[in-house]
């Protein structure tokens, strides 16, 4: 019952009250990146969703457009300044996909929706995180999020794909609190994020 439709009821009322909430604090952000980073303020980006569905993800942009001589974008970490981590460390970049949650395309937890070249990558097992919708916020975010390995994130998208239930949702939404709070995993060590996944890490 929760899986098949409470869950998508809550992620509705959910979304609607808090984009009402947090939207000045969201065009706040937009004239701030308009201004700091010289960019369109909004990243879209292809991610597969429930059962492999190609969607596109909204997010803030947290890094500049700033290219080489050649005309190739700098390396993440050199277009990643204070602005875009101080973005990231308060999560204020992910704010635009509550209109994600609120079309259905994703859900306020589940497994984070990846690149679309990952999906031939995936085990069997691994695979089940498309088995749910994809989450702002999921088990792997809360147990290390970013700083853990890939094969760790994967074997906590697919426990929370087969053991998905209320109470471990409202366990989830209240570790991520704690998490931004803390401001825990946001990149790996020495990097702006994570590496990509390549089968095997």
């Amino acid at each position: 019952m929760y899986r098949a439709f409470f869950k998508r009821f809550l992620d509705i009322l959910g979304a609607i009250f808090l984009i009402t909430l947090t939207l000045p604090i969201m065009i706040v952000v937009w004239f701030l990146i308009k201004f700091k980073l010289k960019t369109n303020p909004i990243f879209t980006q292809s991610r597969p969703g429930l059962h492999g569905k190609i969607f596109k993800i909204y997010k803030f942009k947290s890094m500049s457009d700033e290219q080489d001589e050649s005309g190739n974008l700098l390396p993440d970490e050199l277009r990643l300044g204070e602005f875009g981590k101080k973005l990231r460390g308060l999560s204020l970049d992910e704010l635009p996909q509550l209109f994600n949650v609120l079309k259905g395309d994703m859900s306020f937890i589940g497994p984070r929706p990846l690149l679309p070249e990952y999906l031939p990558l995936y085990t069997a097992e691994q695979a089940t995180r498309h088995d749910v919708r994809p989450g702002i916020t999921g088990l792997a975010q809360v147990n290390g999020r970013n700083a853990i390995s890939w094969a760790k994130k994967f074997e906590y998208d697919a426990l929370y794909a087969k053991n998905l239930s209320l109470a471990l949702d409202v366990k989830i939404a209240l570790l991520t609190i704690k998490k931004v709070i803390k401001r825990d995993g946001v990149s790996k060590d020495g990097m702006a994020t994570t590496e990509k996944f390549n089968g095997h890490n």
